[in-house]
């Protein structure tokens, strides 16, 4: 049989590789600030909402802790947030940024902003037009679960 007699293998991999080189390209510019991709996932949310439960953070990203915990001590260990456990509930802990990591916002999100602007005239395409398709597509896969 020909891939083209399966076009939902064909769309998951192209999915995968599309992914794949488009997170490659954001981790470039990425790099000018010692920041991986999931950092800066991390970081985003919290520019976002800071003061976020590790809970909430990981079901934003779709995280388990034993995932999460690591980024957070290297984001902490960068002095990049804090993390501080719940007064009322040493098993909570909240996640606050720090000024380090509030002060990287600005520079992070322009190279970004840079970065989309270079691939919308390299791609020709509008990429709020592909977040809609694309978060369509998603919105659908996920009431299929």
């Amino acid at each position: 049989m020909a891939d083209s007699d399966f076009p939902l293998l064909r769309l998951s991999q192209m999915l995968y590789s599309s992914s794949r080189l488009l997170i490659q390209r954001i981790q470039k510019a990425l790099n000018e600030f010692n920041l991986t991709y999931p950092q800066f996932l991390v970081l985003r949310i919290l520019w976002k909402e800071d003061g976020l439960k590790v809970y909430e953070l990981g079901k934003q990203l779709d995280l388990d802790s034993g995932t999460l915990t690591p980024l957070l001590k290297k984001l902490e260990s960068q002095n990049l947030l804090r993390r501080k456990r719940g007064e009322t509930d040493e098993r909570t802990v909240f996640i606050h940024l720090s000024y380090p990591g509030k002060s990287l916002q600005n520079k992070v999100m322009d190279a970004v902003l840079q970065l989309e602007q270079e691939l919308e005239v390299e791609l020709g395409t509008n990429l709020n037009q592909l977040n809609a398709l694309s978060e369509a597509f998603l919105e659908k896969l996920q009431t299929l679960d």
